[in-house]
């Protein structure tokens, strides 16, 4: 499939996705989101994907909704706005749900959506001059893009309260002190450093790396014997596959295991 608001790079087991609104700062309008949607279902139906990247060309990660769109819309924003909502929120389910991981290299600013994005995503890389901020209240809206839903989770009640309401701007170290960020590396190391990480990521077994998420999405909504039993159900199918058996092997061998996905 071909995208106009977003690229898309397939090669060794990683999907390499760029927000590519440069202009606009990667700004959302309704075809990313469109896109994305489609990008999501795709990536979750195919085997040669085992990771995918998102990161944004020029010097944003993704500053968020077009509001420039937005005005554009006169009466019809409403509606804009919602048919906008469900599409990005039918991305984010499908990132959440595929086996792929979704590392996130924020190579700038991340605000509103992009923000959101962040917080969706299973692994983030940040350069140095990243910045993070929820940003909607100040444009007299609210969260949308799953963030208000993955935020508390992250970083707490009280955090998520105070981002949403007072949106800080955060430094790349001072995300990371939060959680909202696994790894801060010098500027112009950012996509490097995330794919390098991609790259091993890919290596591994797929179908356990779905078990994970399942399992740790689900976590804080169930009681512990709920998530006993799903942990239970989950290692035991994984004994199903040959990747189970290849990773036994490859341990009691003390070689590195070859992982096919199977």
């Amino acid at each position: 499939m071909s995208y106009s608001t977003i690229a898309v790079e397939v090669a060794d087991g990683v999907a390499r996705v760029t927000l590519n609104r440069p202009a606009s700062f990667n700004a959302m309008n309704l075809e990313m989101c469109r896109e994305l949607a489609a990008l999501a279902l795709d990536c979750q139906e195919r085997d040669d994907i085992r990771v995918v990247l998102v990161t944004g060309a020029g010097k944003a990660f993704c500053a968020g909704g077009d509001l420039a769109a937005f005005r554009a819309q006169g009466d019809g924003l409403t509606r804009h706005v919602k048919e906008m909502a469900t599409v990005l929120h039918v991305a984010l389910s499908r990132f959440a749900r595929m086996e792929a991981p979704l590392l996130a290299a924020v190579n700038g600013v991340a605000a509103g959506a992009g923000f959101s994005l962040v917080t969706a995503s299973d692994l983030v890389v940040a350069a140095e001059g990243a910045r993070f901020t929820m940003a909607y209240t100040r444009a007299g809206l609210s969260p949308d893009g799953s963030s208000t839903w993955y935020l508390p989770r992250i970083v707490g009640l009280r955090r998520a309260m105070e981002m949403a309401l007072m949106n800080p701007v955060l430094s790349a170290e001072e995300a990371k002190a939060w959680g909202l960020v696994n790894k801060v590396v010098p500027d112009g190391e950012c996509l490097a450093e995330a794919e390098k990480l991609a790259r091993g990521l890919a290596e591994g077994p797929p179908r356990a790396y779905g078990a994970v998420k399942k399992l740790l999405a689900l976590s804080l909504d169930s009681s512990l014997e709920s998530q006993l039993e799903r942990e239970t159900h989950y290692i035991a199918e994984m004994t199903r596959t040959a990747d189970a058996r290849e990773g036994i092997a490859a341990f009691l061998e003390k070689r590195k295991p070859t992982f096919t996905g199977r």
